[in-house]
């Protein structure tokens, strides 16, 4: 037997590419411009989101027409988020960490229903009964985080089983009731500073709008430019390797949880304002809206990736799809089926990326 024939040929690796590439056209450079795309969307995941936010307005301005372009319904879909909007960067936080908290809607709405019966019902004045709204948000928030963190339970367990919690505590200490909204403007009108309007050539923006984009400008401050913010990242990456590096990974862990549940607090009193009352079944469902706005805004449920303003661009897609459905005669119901298909076609695309740090 010859050398050469007992030598079995050699399979192309990574260094006969460019051979392979020019012998064969375009075959192998579209996985590598795949490739590239995968990798830029892994690098910045806000920009896969905004691509289908302008492209939704644009669809939606040629199916609705000119309704939809009119300054007032822009303005209004801005509004119709801004709850669900601060409910998903409280969100975004635990979901930074590879967790998940099922239980921000019923923090949200057990905050709305203490302020308000303090300041109403009885006679506490409002600058105190606000910050002990607050104070209430954040230790719901750190009784979720000493559960995980202690127990060593699961998340999604323990907001599961919280969110029970907290919305039984909530209709036991409101007996069920509202707060009616003249009841609200007699005894203590600043529950409702956040429902109040601002209106500019044609559009109407109330100041829990403001307070919705205040609310991500900061946390993007604070998770991008604070070591508090990179450990969030380092702890959502590789909790082990986070402990390993001297992060105290309990104790951010509690801490995030706390001020998730500070940010619903804060979004209680804004939902008196949305609200114009104070209601203890108000947004009921914004845990899943929330989730929903996080995994359309390009947030990573494994935690790690993604930034904190992808929420926010992701609920003003899930309000522009909304809003352009709506206007275009579209029932409610296939509304809800079309934000599903954006779900799971955004957690898909999400598997996809993650593969570019595999």
């Amino acid at each position: 037997m010859s050398e050469a024939e007992a030598v079995p040929p050699r399979k192309p690796g990574a260094q006969d590419m460019p051979e392979l590439s020019r012998a064969s056209g375009s075959a192998v450079e579209t996985p590598v411009h795949m490739g590239g795309i995968r990798h830029l969307l892994h690098t910045y995941a806000t920009i896969a989101p905004f691509i289908v936010l302008v492209l939704s307005v644009v669809a939606f301005g040629f199916i609705a027409g000119n309704r939809f372009f009119h300054p007032f319904n822009l303005s209004l879909i801005i509004q119709q988020v801004s709850i669900i909007g601060i409910l998903a960067a409280a969100q975004s936080l635990v979901i930074l960490t590879a967790g998940i908290d099922l239980s921000v809607a019923a923090i949200m709405a057990l905050c709305s229903v203490v302020m308000g019966t303090f300041a109403v019902e009885l006679g506490v004045p409002t600058l105190v009964a606000i910050p002990a709204g607050f104070v209430l948000g954040a230790l719901c928030g750190l009784i979720n985080g000493f559960l995980v963190t202690t127990l060593r339970l699961p998340p999604f367990i323990v907001t599961l089983g919280t969110w029970n919690i907290f919305f039984a505590l909530n209709l036991w200490y409101s007996g069920a009731q509202s707060i009616r909204s003249q009841d609200i403007d007699k005894l203590a009108p600043a529950l409702k500073f956040f429902g109040q309007r601002v209106s500019f050539m044609g559009a109407q923006f109330t100041y829990g709008s403001f307070l919705m984009v205040v609310m991500f400008v900061v946390l993007w401050y604070v998770l991008n430019r604070t070591a508090w913010g990179r450990h969030v990242h380092a702890i959502g990456d590789d909790k082990d390797a986070a402990e390993l590096s001297g992060i105290r990974t309990d104790r951010m862990l509690v801490s995030v949880y706390a001020v998730a549940g500070l940010v619903c607090a804060i979004g209680a009193w804004a939902a008196i304002g949305r609200v114009g009352s104070v209601s203890p079944q108000s947004f009921y469902e914004g845990n899943l809206q929330s989730i929903t706005a996080v995994v359309i805004g390009g947030i990573s449920l494994f935690g790690g990736r993604g930034s904190i303003i992808g929420p926010l661009i992701g609920a003003l897609i899930v309000g522009v799809f909304q809003s352009g459905l709506r206007l275009a005669g579209v029932d409610v119901l296939w509304q809800v089926f079309s934000i599903g298909w954006l779900i799971i076609i955004a957690v898909a695309i999400d598997q996809w990326i993650r593969k570019a740090s595999a």
